[in-house]
């Protein structure tokens, strides 16, 4: 199989992101922090708020309730988090005077976070115990940083550090866990609204927010999980009613699942089922189909440890295979096509079966005349799906006599280049490069595909990315490729290859041709 592929997870982003203005920003974070001598007074008591105002910072009103006191949440969080992580440096330096005042702000932001939270939400009553907990040792710490303040005693302060180390890191973790409970308090709200409400506008917002945080890491995607967003959003795309929604919804637990636990939640509900009637449902929307192949190629991306999901994979296979294979055939713009031939080659990696089924349904064909529509196949991230799916079949001796009636367009495909500085764009041109190289060396086992290759002057090509390393963005897996492919297109037509480059780059052992050209000056060509 091939290498370092591209999956899902490295394709162009087309998560949501928060633009707004830089000065917006700075005002919006502005509201969040704390006037230290006001709270150390006030010991985190809202100023001049009325009743019906209180916890603003928390509550807000109309359809942005969830999404303003999750962000909300998670601005204070990062808030606090800064100011402990500038504390442990500031601890290891010894500056006393600025570990005290950051021990004071971090102890006046957890006192406010935790004040208008209570204040908005109903707390659960296992989180109310780590909240008094982590605020007691918020005063802990303030307390006995104060204490270094008077003293020059360095066996003493050597001492106080060891204590206000054990104490800090014990209020890190209480914090993080306390923080990890209120988001998954918010979290179930959303999931409650998804799973009660009628209304389609309702289920939409929820899942809007879900969506936003599944973008903000790893850690809330596996919070997001545990709490059952994936069994609910698989709910909304089992009935008819919510049609509209499938695609939202799909999207949605395809970013949940890029952590196991988002898998493993999947799988115990059948989702692949759910997947592949979506997939063969003529007339599911376009873009739902192309969200449920964003699904696939995420549970199937070789980047999973786990495989234990693809068992019930396997039983759907022909029916999603054939699906994606008719998308990309069909799709109106890149971004489905990018979706539905990610999923193809992430498949392609796991199951030869997958391969004899995208072989029988003229896969190569359909993928090949794709490349030539600008409209499908506008971008090397594309491309990169195409040529590791074709690089995957060419392991099947049936695949040669396709290929050659695509004459040309794979070796179209060596001399791909970017059209920006985008290290990404050129980081997909090397894979798209690199994987043509691989598929011609592999057909070229054929002596009809081989001969074709000479007369479509893929030798020359070669020849130039081995010895120019601008051409190949002075890539080694490039350069590996190309050499192995020039030395199969040698062994069957020794005449291709001119004397002196025969000398330098087939002679020699593939490790010395390699150190040859990968040390080669641009002015060598």
């Amino acid at each position: 199989k091939v290498g370092d592929h591209c999956s899902i997870l490295t394709l162009p982003v087309r998560m949501h992101s928060l633009q707004v203005d830089s000065v917006q920003r700075w005002m919006e974070d502005l509201r969040h922090m704390t006037e230290v001598e006001c709270m150390c007074v006030l010991q985190a008591k809202p100023i001049g708020v009325e009743e019906d105002t209180q916890g603003e910072l928390i509550v807000a009103t109309g359809d942005h309730v969830a999404r303003n006191n999750l962000q909300t949440l998670l601005r204070r969080a990062l808030v606090v988090s800064t100011e402990l992580g500038k504390m442990f440096q500031r601890l290891e330096k010894g500056r006393w005077q600025r570990v005290h005042s950051t021990a004071v702000r971090a102890n006046c932001h957890v006192r406010s976070l935790v004040h208008e939270y209570s204040t908005a939400r109903n707390t659960p009553a296992e989180m109310q115990k780590y909240e008094k907990s982590l605020l007691e040792k918020c005063m802990e710490l303030t307390t006995i940083t104060e204490r270094c303040l008077h003293t020059e005693d360095e066996f003493f302060l050597k001492s106080m550090r060891e204590a206000i180390h054990e104490i800090l890191t014990d209020v890190s973790d209480s914090f993080s866990h306390m923080i990890d409970m209120a988001l998954a308090n918010e979290i179930q709200i959303l999931i409650r609204q998804i799973e009660s409400s009628d209304s389609v506008y309702t289920i939409g917002s929820a899942i809007s927010n879900l969506l936003s945080l599944t973008q903000d890491g790893p850690q809330l995607c596996r919070i997001i999980a545990k709490e059952g967003a994936v069994v609910a959003l698989f709910k909304i795309c089992r009935q008819d009613c919510f049609s509209d929604l499938y695609a939202h919804a799909l999207r949605t637990v395809a970013s949940i699942c890029c952590v196991e636990e988002g898998i493993n939640q999947l799988e115990k509900v059948d989702g692949i089922l759910c997947l592949a009637d979506i997939l063969t449902d003529g007339n599911s929307a376009e873009a739902a189909r192309a969200e449920a192949a964003a699904v696939v190629a995420q549970i199937t991306s070789p980047h999973h440890t786990s495989t234990q999901h693809l068992g019930s994979f396997l039983e759907s296979m022909q029916d999603i295979v054939t699906a994606l294979i008719k998308l990309c055939e069909s799709a109106s713009c890149g971004e489905v096509f990018l979706l539905a031939s990610a999923a193809l080659a992430n498949i392609t990696f796991f199951d030869s079966m997958a391969c004899e089924i995208l072989l029988q349904l003229h896969a190569i064909h359909i993928l090949l005349q794709s490349c030539k529509d600008r409209q499908r196949v506008d971008t090397p991230y594309s491309k990169d799906q195409v040529v590791t799916i074709l690089a995957n079949l060419s392991v099947l001796e049936q695949s040669s006599s396709e290929v050659l009636q695509e004459k040309g367009i794979l070796l179209q495909l060596l001399g791909e280049k970017p059209s920006s500085s985008s290290p990404s764009e050129g980081a997909a041109c090397e894979r798209v490069q690199q994987k043509a190289a691989v598929t011609l060396a592999r057909l070229s086992r054929d002596p009809d595909v081989a001969q074709t290759a000479i007369q479509l002057q893929a030798v020359p090509r070669l020849i130039e990315l081995c010895r120019s390393p601008a051409e190949r963005n002075n890539s080694d897996s490039v350069l590996v490729a190309c050499l192995a492919a020039l030395r199969r297109l040698a062994a069957g037509c020794p005449d291709s290859i001119e004397a002196a480059d025969h000398q330098q780059l087939i002679k020699p052992r593939l490790v010395d041709s390699f150190l040859l050209c990968s040390n080669m000056e641009e002015s060598f060509v």
